[in-house]
């Protein structure tokens, strides 16, 4: 689905809804493929990842009142609140429990908006979204990015791509209750046509990283699904933290994982249980591939862009323990292909997706292939296709 036939359906689904009466816009933000750097962005590290061409689309309209009315036609559901008055750390007193739900995410950005001192009131609006939920393509940063920027224009506020994408990660920390980085909703926010984007997740400088052009970028999705908040992402999280504690007792100079060295590691093994210690490894290890990467790709040298995205995924299956087996089979799988040059699992892990490093001219018979050779073996409702790099979040002309 393009922007351009999503637009059409939107439109006549919000004029169901809401009748005729300001012309609505619409706000998109993309999904995104992670190239390498995982686990990294949490840690103050360097991450790479690339935007894709499915995107979440809002289109919407400012009301008068404080309602929120908010359609979803991925979930063919309609909700509505009344937004509350504006207090001070409104996201984090907002009612305990489980938030997983579409509507979570949108009600979250506003209430992180009014927390960070935005004049915002209520709106109408009606989702719609190509990017699959579950899989490891950041599907909710993505939500909160296309709310984010439908309600900066609609309230006439100025779009700033890394603080909105802050407001994003309050959202996934704060209110969702996922200890997430800030790769993924700077992503939808940045990312700029036919580039991927080294980001350095400390100081939020970004660098643009062009794709070459007989190189494809296939997402392959396993079939499997996870949910962030009820896995084992936050505890992967806390052993970083342990880890950073240990090693700051002997180096007080650390302030993140991204300033630990193998030989400062290994320092504290005694004072670490075996699976922190693996869990640290694959952080100091993983976080200069995303630099390295950049320059093979700027260098066009795909054979070696490839061995890193290899090193990746074993380096997460076998230290940080997020894969899986289907992740596993399909990135082996991939691997075996004459035209492809690498591949690894993309995103947090514990199922979605994977993503290779393909010879353009031959990526139809690599999908066909893979595709083939993996649901010979797995039985799961996988996919493979070719995405291309996008641009971040806009309001659509």
């Amino acid at each position: 689905m393009t922007e351009t036939t999503q637009a059409g359906p939107l439109k006549q689904r919000f004029t169901e809804i809401f009748g005729t009466g300001l012309a609505p816009k619409i706000a998109v933000a993309p999904g995104r493929v992670n190239l390498v750097g995982e686990h990294t962005d949490y840690n103050e590290g360097y991450v790479l990842p690339m935007a894709i061409d499915r995107c979440l689309a809002a289109c919407f309209t400012p009301r008068g009142d404080r309602v929120l009315k908010v359609h979803s036609m991925d979930f063919a559901e309609t909700r509505e609140f009344v937004l509350p008055p504006r207090t001070e750390g409104a996201l984090r007193q907002a009612e305990s429990g489980s938030r997983s739900r579409w509507v979570d995410y949108v009600l979250g950005v506003f209430l992180a908006m009014q927390d960070a001192g935005f004049e915002v009131s209520g709106i109408n609006m009606v989702l719609q979204g190509d990017i699959p939920i579950g899989a490891g393509l950041s599907s909710s940063a993505a939500l909160e990015m296309a709310v984010a920027r439908a309600v900066c224009e609609a309230f006439g506020i100025l779009w700033n791509c890394a603080e909105m994408a802050r407001l994003g990660q309050k959202v996934e920390n704060n209110y969702i209750g996922v200890s997430s980085g800030i790769m993924d909703q700077f992503a939808a926010t940045a990312s700029l046509e036919n580039c991927a984007l080294l980001l350095d997740c400390r100081t939020l400088k970004s660098e643009p990283v062009p794709i070459p052009r007989d190189a494809a970028i296939v997402v392959m999705d396993t079939g499997v699904r996870r949910t962030l908040s009820g896995s084992a992402y936050n505890e992967r999280h806390a052993a970083c933290v342990r880890t950073l504690n240990v090693i700051r007792s002997r180096h007080p100079q650390v302030i993140a994982l991204r300033d630990v060295d193998l030989d400062m590691l290994e320092q504290s093994r005694e004072s670490l249980d075996k699976a922190t210690f693996k869990r640290a490894r694959h952080v100091v290890e993983e976080n200069w591939r995303p630099v390295q990467m950049a320059e093979m790709l700027r260098a066009g040298d795909l054979a070696k862009a490839g061995e890193l995205m290899k090193a990746s995924h074993a380096s997460l299956r076998d230290l940080y323990e997020v894969s899986c087996k289907e992740l596993d089979q399909i990135s082996e799988q991939a691997c075996r292909h004459a035209a492809c040059f690498g591949a690894r699992m993309t995103g947090a892990g514990f199922g979605g997706c994977a993503v290779a490093l393909v010879q353009k001219r031959e990526v139809k018979s690599f999908m066909a292939d893979v595709q083939a050779g993996y649901q010979a073996k797995v039985d799961a409702p996988s996919a493979l296709f070719e995405c291309q790099p996008s641009a971040g979040a806009r309001i659509l002309e």
